[in-house]
C-alpha cells in the first residue's frame, strides 16, 4: 500500500515533470532543493516507475556518501511504498547487500558504485543513476560523478 499521503506532501514532486523531461532530452539533470523536500525519497521512486502503474518501469541506482544514509533511504523509501526492504527498493553497503531479484532502486554507497563502474562501465541493466549529497565532496563522490 502505497503511502501517498506521506508523497503528495513532499514539495519536489512539482519539479518531477522537469525532471523526467530534462532525463530524455538531455541524459542528465542537476536537481537543486532545500533538505526534506523529497530529493533522496520521490525522485527515485518515482524514476523508477514504482508511483504510477502506467510509468514505464526502469532500474535506478542512488549513490549515497554513507553506510547509515544508504540504509535510512531504502527503508524510507520502501516504508513509503508499504513494503519491507529487500522488495521493490534494497541496498548495497559494504559488507551487506539487501537486494531482492525483482528492485527497482538499489542505494549503494558512493564507493560500491565505484567498484561497479570499474568492473561494468555501462553498468549494464541500470536505467539511471542518482548522485545525492553531491555537494558532499569526497574523491569517490567525485570519481563517479566523472
Amino acid at each position: 500500500m502505497i503511502r501517498y499521503d506521506a508523497l503528495d506532501s513532499l514539495p519536489v514532486r512539482g519539479a518531477l515533470p522537469a525532471l523526467r523531461d530534462a532525463l530524455e532530452g538531455h541524459g542528465t539533470a542537476v536537481l537543486v532543493a532545500p533538505p526534506g523536500t523529497g530529493k533522496t525519497t520521490l525522485v527515485p521512486l518515482a524514476l523508477a516507475g514504482l508511483l504510477k502503474p502506467d510509468a514505464p518501469a526502469r532500474k535506478v541506482v542512488v549513490a549515497e556518501p554513507r553506510r547509515i544514509a544508504a540504509r535510512a533511504a531504502a527503508r524510507r523509501m520502501a516504508w513509503l511504498l508499504g513494503e519491507k526492504v529487500g522488495g521493490s527498493v534494497g541496498y548495497s553497503v559494504r559488507g551487506e547487500r539487501v537486494v531482492g531479484r525483482h528492485a527497482r532502486v538499489e542505494v549503494v554507497t558512493t564507493g560500491v558504485l565505484l567498484q561497479r563502474l570499474q568492473r561494468d562501465p555501462e553498468l549494464a541493466g541500470v536505467d539511471v543513476v542518482v548522485l545525492d549529497e553531491c555537494h558532499e565532496r569526497h574523491l569517490d563522490a567525485d570519481t563517479t560523478a566523472a
